[in-house]
């Protein structure tokens, strides 16, 4: 299949000659602003994108800034412009773009341009997913093995990471925490996230898997997860050189029963001292456990979770995320359902 291109120009001529020029061996789509853009690759992700840099509303300079800080953030960007200004190549290879492409241009430029980069993008990026699926291999199955000694948390980590992917999006495009989202690369946020529970492969299998509810001293034991988990991933970190995924993964891991009113464990922190990581996994943790059935409790209803969750905004969880998380509350539904479904197809006969 040919790559897609998006051209994104509020000038229909050059438009009409880009497209002329590329869509015998590209899918040409052609955007008169980057608003446009943003709205159609909701459905549609582009390959590559020639982006116009003066243009009214939105200029090129600020898509890209929004197009870095977004799950678009690997999309290589070549800017279209009719000026020839160091300073402004500058600005634009600081933010991110892979080139610039000076108008007017000829055809032959522009696809040699082309060529080299999606070429180049695509050794980039067979490697990159290479990596991926084998930390990815590696995080799942650690994981599992965490959850398979858990009897009660079927599914439970890869439910959590889907609720993360659907939370920070929204979140991003609702402008909470832009700042502390804009760099970090998704991928291994999301992926880090199944490490949460990891501290629970140190609990004594009598407390993990209690067919009643805890008492006062097994709850204690119960709570030492959040600590455990942080230094086991500290230790891997020691000897695998810290990066930004263990880094998310150790504050998923210790910081998610944290409460915005500092009445959580196990440092009593309150509201944006605790890690963005853990006040956005406290409501995924408690959302997928609320929703779930245990031993020693019924599932509680999807509204009745909500609820809960909303009830509790300001207190146990963040009310800014507790807002966002309100707003997807359906893709939160959905996921589930579907884990239900998969679940009971597997126990089938």
């Amino acid at each position: 299949m040919n790559s897609t291109i998006f051209v994104v120009d509020d000038n229909d001529t050059n438009l009409l000659m880009v497209k002329e020029a590329l869509e015998d061996q590209y899918r040409v789509i052609t955007l008169p602003s980057a608003e446009k853009m943003f709205a159609v690759m909701e459905k549609i992700k582009p390959d590559l994108i020639l982006l116009d840099i003066e243009m009214p509303g939105m200029d090129g300079f600020e898509a890209l800034r929004r197009l870095k800080t977004s799950l678009f953030a690997s999309i290589p960007v070549i800017f279209l412009t009719s000026m020839n200004d160091s300073a402004l190549e500058v600005r634009g290879f600081t933010l991110g773009a892979v080139d610039f492409i000076t108008k007017p241009f000829t055809a032959p430029i522009l696809l040699n341009r082309i060529k080299t980069h999606l070429h180049v993008d695509e050794i980039i990026r067979e490697r990159t997913e290479e990596i991926r699926q084998l930390k990815n291999a590696i995080v799942i199955s650690f994981a599992d093995i965490v959850e398979k000694r858990d009897h009660e948390t079927g599914g439970h980590v890869d439910r959590t990471a889907k609720y993360i992917e659907i939370l920070i999006d929204a979140m991003m495009k609702s402008g909470v925490y832009e700042e502390e989202l804009r760099n970090m690369n998704f991928d291994s946020f999301i992926s880090s996230a199944r490490l949460h529970d990891v501290g629970k492969i140190a609990i004594p299998d009598s407390i993990l898997n209690k067919p009643s509810r805890l008492n006062e001293e097994e709850t204690e034991n119960m709570k030492t997860h959040a600590i455990e988990g942080e230094e086991i991933i500290n230790q891997i970190a020691q000897r695998a050189n810290d990066d930004e995924f263990l880094s998310n993964a150790r504050l998923f891991a210790g910081f998610h029963h944290e409460r915005w009113d500092g009445m959580g464990y196990p440092y009593g922190l309150e509201e944006t001292r605790i890690p963005l990581q853990g006040r956005i996994m406290a409501i995924v943790d408690v959302y997928d456990a609320l929703v779930s059935e245990r031993p020693y409790k019924k599932a509680f209803t999807e509204e009745e979770a909500i609820s809960i969750i909303m009830k509790n905004a300001g207190t146990q969880f963040d009310p800014f995320i507790a807002d966002v998380f309100f707003q997807v509350k359906d893709q939160f539904g959905a996921v589930k359902q579907n884990s239900t479904k998969m679940a009971a197809k597997e126990m089938a006969p």
